[in-house]
C-alpha cells in the first residue's frame, strides 16, 4: 500500500487524475472503475481539462461503476448514471455504450446484481479501481458488515451514509433506502486501485484503513491486502496516520 499526501483537495485531485491518466495513455483499451460522490469530482474535472488540451484520448475506454441507487432510472437527476454523464462523459470522447453503471431502476434485485457481475467478469475485471471512502470506511456502497461481500449485491444503506448523501437531495426523505453496489470481491480483482480522500472527517476512516485490522466492519481495510493500491490523500484525512 503507497500512500502520497496532497497539500489540499485541489493538489488530491491533480495527483488522482495523475494516476488515472497514465493509465489511459500507457493502455488506451483499458478498464476503469469508477466512482461518484463529491471527492472525485476534482480528479474529473482535471482530466475533462487534459482531453480538451490533446493529452488524452478516452475513445477506446470503457467504464464500470461502482454502484447506483435502487429504484432510480439513468434519467433521474439524482443518478449515479446522471452524474457521471454530467460531471465526465459528456465532456469527453469517451463511447457511451462502453460506458457502464448497475440498473437502479430494475426492481429485481437479483437479476441486477447478476448481470451486472457477468458484465465486470467479462471484460476481464477493471486495470484501474477508484474509490472514495465514507467516514464509517465503507467503499462503493459496502457498509460495515459481518463479512465481506464477493460480488455485486443489494444493500440497506446506513443512517449516516443517508445523512452524507442528503446534501445532494432536496430533502432527506428523498434518498434512496437502497442501492446496488459491487462487492468487495469484485473490487479487489481490479489489477489496482486508487483511493482519494479529502478533509479531517475521513481521518479516522483512512487511519482504520491503514493501520487497523483486516475487519469488514471497515470495509476499506481489505485493501491492505491488495497487491497494488495508492491512496491519495490530503494532509487533513492523513492527520492521524502522522
Amino acid at each position: 500500500m503507497r500512500i502520497i499526501e496532497a497539500k489540499d483537495y485541489e493538489d488530491m485531485s491533480r495527483k488522482a487524475a495523475a494516476i488515472i491518466g497514465a493509465q489511459v495513455l500507457l493502455k488506451p483499451n483499458c478498464a476503469l472503475g469508477l466512482a461518484t460522490g463529491s471527492t472525485p469530482i476534482g480528479a474529473y474535472n482535471q482530466l475533462i481539462d487534459w482531453y480538451k488540451q490533446g493529452y488524452l484520448d478516452f475513445s477506446r475506454v470503457s467504464t464500470y461503476n461502482l454502484d447506483e441507487y435502487r429504484g432510480l432510472s439513468h434519467d433521474n437527476p439524482q443518478s449515479y448514471h446522471y452524474f457521471m454523464n454530467e460531471h465526465l462523459f459528456s465532456h469527453i470522447n469517451i463511447d457511451i455504450e462502453a460506458t457502464h453503471v448497475p440498473d437502479g431502476s430494475n426492481p429485481n434485485a437479483e437479476e441486477a446484481c447478476s448481470s451486472y457481475d457477468a458484465l465486470v467478469e467479462a471484460a476481464g475485471y477493471v486495470d484501474l479501481q477508484l474509490l472514495g471512502i465514507g467516514n464509517n470506511g465503507h467503499i462503493g456502497f459496502n457498509e460495515p458488515a459481518a463479512a465481506f461481500a464477493a460480488g455485486t449485491q443489494c444493500v440497506d444503506l446506513t443512517e449516516s451514509t443517508i445523512e452524507a448523501n442528503s446534501r445532494l437531495f432536496d430533502h432527506i426523505e428523498d434518498v434512496p433506502r437502497q442501492a446496488y453496489t459491487m462487492g468487495v470481491g469484485t473490487i479487489m480483482h481490479a489489477r489496482r486501485v486508487l483511493l482519494i480522500a479529502s478533509g479531517p472527517k475521513k481521518a479516522q476512516a483512512i487511519y482504520d484503513t491503514v493501520r487497523g485490522p483486516v475487519t469488514p466492519e471497515v470495509p476499506a481495510s481489505v485493501l491492505q491486502l491488495h497487491a497494488d493500491c495508492t491512496i491519495v490523500a490530503d494532509s487533513e484525512a492523513l492527520a492521524l496516520l502522522t
